[in-house]
């Protein structure tokens, strides 16, 4: 099979398209066929050293396809069945070798592209929505970056919670999709602070630290802040004493892991995911495919914010 190795963490340049022995499942795993692949920003953590790793490894961690093989111990996963994974390295591949028990059925309605496109993202702004902030009728949330993959999921779940949702973008063109999202108002990233100071409920920010400290200043008394990524750098140090000062707020840095950890838990958000999008609630926005051969022009592309959308590697 072809894979994505590094062996070295860095730039694209470490990103090396090679021939690898097909992989057999150990106790409890599976082997998949990948249909696609999704391309995320902690791929790019985890090849540039952000996310140290032990290596050579086979980066990528989202997928869908077929299951080819299963291993001793495997009940709950046959031969044949369309499933999708998150969380799990290995996933920039032909072949991927992961835990059964890390692996949702993939619903006949939902296309193995969507479920590729929906598994990193749709569970992270489930989670950012449902349990660490509960967004609730009325609620007003400032969704950053609504134009990306995760911006455009988050924004639609937050109104599917009936929520007033504002949003930032960084152009014309993006803030027609921040609106076909959902969004009510879209506002620039220089001047979304004076706009919306003290209003908000809640702040759901992956862009880090060009938008982190105004993002405390849009929080109303007791708003909760969940920076949940860093796409353009690492937020500033704060003192804790700030979070008092500027009404008792609340600040969290959530990973996927440790919403997921449970497999009934893993369940049922994928599940709620794809009831959605065949319900026809949830829109996935798969903006661009590339070869997995072109993975290096994947993660350029990701990481000058060159794209809208999913990003998403076809073996």
């Amino acid at each position: 099979m072809h894979a994505i190795v590094i062996s070295a963490q860095g730039g694209p340049e470490v990103l090396e398209y090679v021939e690898r022995p097909d992989p057999a499942p150990g106790e409890g795993e599976v082997v998949i066929d990948v249909a696609a692949s999704g391309v995320n920003f902690i791929d790019i953590y985890h090849r540039s050293g952000t996310y140290p790793l032990d290596l050579p490894l086979i980066i990528g961690s989202e997928g869908s396809g077929t299951v080819s093989a299963v291993g001793p111990g495997v009940r709950d996963v046959a031969v044949g069945d369309r499933v999708a994974w998150a969380n799990v390295l290995g996933s920039y591949a032909e072949k991927a070798v992961v835990p059964a028990d890390r692996v949702v059925p993939v619903p006949d309605g939902v296309s193995a592209e969507v479920a590729a496109a929906t598994m990193l993202q749709g569970m992270t702004a489930h989670y950012l929505t449902h349990s660490t902030y509960g967004v609730k009728e009325g609620d007003q949330v400032l969704v950053h970056a609504g134009a990306g993959g995760m911006g455009q999921l988050l924004i639609q779940l937050a109104k599917l919670k009936g929520a007033k949702v504002y949003s930032t973008v960084s152009t014309s063109e993006k803030e027609k999709l921040a609106r076909q999202a959902g969004a009510d108002e879209v506002l620039g990233y220089d001047d979304f602070a004076a706009a919306l100071r003290g209003k908000l409920h809640v702040v759901y920010d992956g862009v880090g630290k060009t938008t982190f400290e105004g993002g405390l200043e849009v929080l109303r008394p007791r708003g909760l802040m969940a920076l949940y990524g860093a796409a353009s750098g690492p937020a500033p140090l704060l003192d804790p004493q700030a979070l008092q000062r500027k009404g008792s707020l609340f600040l969290t840095r959530p990973t996927l892991g440790h919403y997921i950890a449970d497999r009934e838990e893993l369940l049922q958000r994928a599940s709620d995911l794809f009831g959605w999008i065949a319900a026809g609630q949830l829109t996935i926005n798969i903006s661009h495919r590339y070869p997995l051969a072109d993975v290096r022009q994947a993660h350029e592309d990701l990481a000058g914010r060159r794209t809208t959308g999913k990003l998403l590697l076809i073996p």
